[in-house]
């Protein structure tokens, strides 16, 4: 448990949070606020999208080809990091989910200081050190949520980004989820005030 400056009392989230569903996992963690203690400064974002990744059926998800090397970390008890190289380039973040040895996760990709599963791990200096590992205090990085959650953000349910290779019945299902923000709602009414207007002429 901890205390904020603005006196909100923070938990981290525990592993039974993620002993269920990727999917409901992945709704759930929109909001939540990722945390990253390095050698000289601690970073904290707010997550506001995230992919669920259901396990070896899903087409798209790691498992579907089997267990190799690479992907060990997903068939680890739930709340483990999995955190992989993405062509060659970006490291991606990811929470095992559901039972221990069921190959399930979700991938954070983004949050309140970046866009983007690859600007994500680089704003947090993630890398492969954190595969396989839990998540808590000892190995720096965490979430946590506070005692009283408020009111919840709008969560907007879009397919998945970038597995066409998974196939159509994957490729349209709706995994991807994003905070809607106030701002972007506004812009939204704009354009359909807007638009009504100019029918109307």
């Amino acid at each position: 448990m901890k205390e904020h400056a603005d006196d909100v009392t923070l938990h981290m989230l525990p592993p039974p949070f993620f002993d269920r569903p990727a999917d409901v996992v992945a709704r759930e963690l929109i909001g939540v606020r990722l945390v990253r203690r390095l050698a000289d400064r601690t970073i904290t974002t707010e997550l506001t999208e995230t992919e669920a990744y259901l396990g070896p059926h899903d087409l798209a998800c790691h498992a579907a080809k089997g267990r190799s090397k690479r992907n060990d970390a997903l068939y680890g008890p739930p709340g483990t990091l999995y955190v992989y190289l993405c062509y060659g380039i970006h490291w991606m973040l990811n929470f095992v989910t559901g039972d221990e040895g069921y190959p399930a996760a979700v991938l954070a990709r983004g949050s309140t200081i970046a866009s983007g599963p690859g600007r994500l791990t680089a704003a947090l200096a993630i890398d492969r050190a954190l595969d396989g590992q839990p998540m808590g205090e000892q190995t720096g990085l965490w979430l946590e949520r506070p005692d009283s959650l408020g009111p919840r953000r709008r969560v907007i349910a879009t397919p998945r980004i970038g597995i066409d290779y998974a196939g159509p019945l994957w490729v349209k299902r709706k995994l991807r989820y994003v905070a809607d923000a106030p701002a972007r709602r506004a812009d939204q009414l704009r354009k359909t005030r807007s638009a009504g207007r100019a029918a109307s002429d």
